[in-house]
């Protein structure tokens, strides 16, 4: 009598050509997660320090450069004093274009009395734009 016994040593190669495709299906999707959440993560980053260097253009007097294209060290020169040629460079680097439009009175209705105050927006274009509000509290 003849025993015929199966015995599976390994996988088929349809098995085998399955998992790859599954696998490969899995790793292109977490690297596009990954490309995007990295490209989030730079944007924001280098947003972040965008607003850190527009810091350096809000001053007091910044009404008073409308529609200028400004250096930082030029809106810094009478505020602080630089020595290191370095640091005047970077200064001088960090440029932004300053819009102000027209300033909003804010008052409250004839009959209530309350505060007024003057609102200035303040654009400042460059590689990432952006716009801060200046508010003045007239009188209360």
């Amino acid at each position: 009598m003849i025993n015929f016994t199966y015995k599976r040593d390994a996988f088929t190669i349809i098995e085998l050509l399955v998992s790859v495709a599954i696998m490969s299906v899995s790793v292109v999707f977490v690297l596009k997660l990954h490309t995007d959440n990295h490209k989030q993560i730079v944007y924001l980053s280098e947003r972040n320090k965008r607003a850190l260097s527009d810091s350096l253009f809000l001053t007091k007097e910044i009404l008073n450069h409308d529609k200028d294209k400004k250096d930082a060290y030029e809106i810094l020169r009478g505020k602080i004093r630089v020595e290191e040629d370095d640091t005047k460079e970077i200064l001088k680097n960090e440029k932004r274009t300053i819009i102000i439009p027209d300033e909003i009175e804010i008052k409250p209705p004839e009959d209530i009395p309350g505060p007024t105050a003057i609102v200035n927006e303040v654009k400042l274009k460059g590689l990432h734009s952006s716009y801060y509000w200046h508010f003045k509290i007239e009188k209360f």
